[in-house]
């Protein structure tokens, strides 16, 4: 044990600390101005801030085990060998941690102070009065036994996450193959899941490559501008006008401060996953928001929890509830009578449990279930601190803390209609539309006259832009629509579908005549990208079990002599296949983890998004495997396409089940 609080000790080791001081790391190698130097090292303190409130939880965890393997062994010790029991019986009653203390239990059985004791109302505080959740992971057999699919322990099992994050893949456990370059047949070889995937790459190139070559970071970097949406689909109360003049809300796992007056945002980005819940402190400045709990992408469990921050230095002030709440917060919201020292808190679990807390001490006061059904909001009394009101599907509930008790005196409920959800609408700089339907769709209308849209029946759309008017529906198949694209010259439009084909067809009249040219058939799966070449006769496409075919799409053949397509100019490089992009791809890719590619105009630079919510900045030509990157977080879903503006001076990523678009500077 000597060992171990040595370790830990040296947490707060002074050299350490002055190390870090003085390390200029941060701007040795960069111009960033004064300001981003500064957001950078306090970026740094705030991540070690985190980590030992990491370590301080960790340790917490293991003094509790040691403390439940003393007790039990001293038990063993007094009684000898007994009966086998089942081992629901033998497991011991979870010890309660406040603000990184561990409180043993006590001998006798019963629990340690009220203000850790899970309790039901109206029962005196004993060791049967905690609260048993029942985990999503859980079930109760015919003969009345509660089966468990996870761990027995005191900790609830998080498995039933409402997150709508897509990284828990798992890792493929046999070593992946190298790439291999033969300089014969001048071609570079890949392998997703075991199968190869060949690229030829130009003549110019053959002599000169080498796959031991390194590849240097871009100069560009990407900096986060603008976030599209708000989240008003599943969550309420999260709309409030700051004094600053600022309207605060959120979208995936970033907080948007909108100063509409100066058409300004800026974000707090501390959260890893999805926001659910705001509340603002009677001050006007602090802010709490709670989030969902989530998967990293090598596996680790991002638990829910409820966040407190100065609006004005984006600064965190406190985390609570690491290891309390369940699946997600849903509603939050602060005392108002006492000056908001209290603050109340509803989880996502099945008993969707009500706390509150002394948030500056990070203490819990009191918990309560509070209902079987959704909790839709959550809120102090304005003139009783005692007093809370939940309200949620088929109840209404008015509930008075006494001590560390919650009281419940449920009120008349009038079953109201669910409301309709509005996501957004606003403009970019340039003009452009962009709204935000019910659905959960966003689309952007710009400056040409026409827009194709495809559908997953296999019907598409033309709509005139400026008219609104619908100009032609076409059907091809019955399978999603997964791509489309004009032709550089824009005489022709080709369309990737699920059915495994790409279909051809002739533009005429400024883009509202349309001809049926033909289908390109050759895949063995769905389309997934397509590029057209600059002088738009050729064209590239990439499919979901890795290919990489060409075609002349006026006639609908593909193309399979090397020699022919290995020095083609493209006019775009959205395929995630291809010798000019295959150092995008990670060690140990399934071959899905990249969602979209997009170069840049300048062919400099290159984005991707992937499963993880991440996006990548990589140099272009990206053509070394395991190419370094810059990675920015934002979307807490997977990224489902990047695109540059015509000017590459932004760049755009959408999420997929967090409905987001954001905006990014090219600095």
């Amino acid at each position: 044990m000597e060992d171990g609080f040595s370790s830990y000790s040296s947490l707060y080791d002074t050299s350490s600390l002055l190390q870090f001081c003085n390390d200029d790391s941060a701007s040795a190698a960069s111009s960033m101005e004064v300001t981003d130097r500064i957001a950078s090292l306090e970026q740094k303190v705030q991540m070690q801030e985190d980590d030992i409130q990491l370590l301080k939880s960790a340790l917490a965890d293991v003094v509790r085990r040691l403390n439940i393997t003393e007790e039990q062994q001293a038990v063993l010790n007094r009684k000898g060998p007994t009966k086998a029991r089942p081992l629901v019986q033998t497991l011991p009653l979870r010890t309660t941690v406040n603000n990184g203390t561990v409180v043993p239990k006590k001998a006798s059985g019963s629990l340690p102070a009220p203000s850790g004791a899970r309790k039901e109302t109206a029962v005196p505080a004993t060791a049967k009065s905690t609260i048993k959740r029942t985990s999503s992971s859980e079930r109760v057999s015919p003969g009345g036994r509660r089966e468990s699919y996870g761990d027995s322990k005191g900790n609830r099992n998080r498995t039933g996450s409402t997150s709508s994050s897509s990284s828990g893949k798992k890792n493929s456990e046999s070593k992946p193959k190298e790439p291999v370059f033969s300089a014969e047949e001048g071609y570079v070889k890949m392998f997703l899941r075991g199968r190869p995937v060949t690229m030829h790459m130009p003549k110019d190139q053959v002599d000169s490559y080498s796959l031991e070559a390194k590849v240097e970071l871009p100069t560009k970097r990407l900096k986060l501008e603008w976030v599209y949406g708000y989240r008003g689909r599943d969550c309420r109360n999260n709309l409030y006008l700051l004094p600053t003049g600022e309207t605060v809300y959120f979208i995936a796992s970033v907080v948007v401060l909108y100063n509409v007056e100066e058409q300004l945002q800026r974000h707090y980005t501390g959260h890893n996953d999805d926001v659910k819940c705001l509340a603002v402190h009677p001050d006007r400045i602090t802010i709490a928001t709670g989030q969902v709990a989530g998967t990293s992408k090598d596996g680790k469990q991002l638990p829910p929890n409820v966040r407190i921050w100065d609006s004005v230095t984006l600064n965190t002030l406190h985390v609570i509830g690491i290891g309390f709440f369940d699946r997600a917060v849903t509603c939050i919201a602060f005392s108002k009578s006492n000056g908001g020292s209290n603050l109340c808190a509803v989880d996502d679990s099945n008993d969707h449990v009500l706390s509150v807390w002394d948030w500056q001490k990070e203490e819990r006061l009191a918990d309560v279930k509070c209902s079987n059904e959704a909790v839709f909001a959550a809120d102090f009394h304005p003139t009783d601190t005692n007093i809370i009101v939940t309200c949620g599907k088929s109840h209404l509930y008015f509930w008075t803390l006494e001590g560390s008790s919650l009281i419940k005196k449920q009120g008349l409920f009038e079953k109201q209609e669910k409301p309709k959800f509005v996501l957004c609408v606003t403009f970019s700089e340039n003009g452009d539309t962009i709204t935000g339907d019910s659905s959960g769709n966003i689309l952007v209308w710009g400056k040409g006259s026409v827009v194709a849209v495809g559908t997953l029946t296999g019907r598409w759309f033309v709509f005139d832009t400026e008219t609104k008017d619908l100009v032609t529906v076409h059907t091809d198949g019955n399978e999603q629509l997964s791509v489309m694209r004009y032709s550089p010259d824009g005489n022709f439009l080709a369309i990737g579908s699920h059915d495994n084909c790409i279909y051809i067809y002739g533009v005429s009249d400024n883009g509202r005549k349309y001809a049926r040219v033909g289908k390109c058939s050759g895949h063995s799966s769905f389309i997934t990208h397509l590029d057209w070449s600059v002088n738009s006769q050729f064209l590239m496409s990439n499919s979901g079990d890795y290919e990489i075919l060409y075609w002349i799409p006026s006639a609908c053949k593909q193309v399979v002599s090397v020699e022919t397509t290995r020095d083609i100019e493209w006019a775009t490089y959205t395929c995630t296949l291809g010798f000019h992009v295959f150092g995008v791809w990670p060690e140990g890719s399934d071959g899905t983890d990249i969602n979209a590619a997009c170069r840049a105009h300048e062919k400099k630079l290159l984005s991707t998004g992937d499963d993880f919510g991440k996006v990548h900045l990589f140099s272009y030509p990206c053509s070394q495997f395991r190419a370094p990157s810059h990675v920015y977080s934002g979307h807490s879903s997977h990224v489902t396409n990047v695109d540059f503006l015509c000017d590459d001076s932004h760049l755009i990523s959408t999420g997929g089940k967090d409905t987001s678009i954001m905006q990014w500077r090219v600095i």
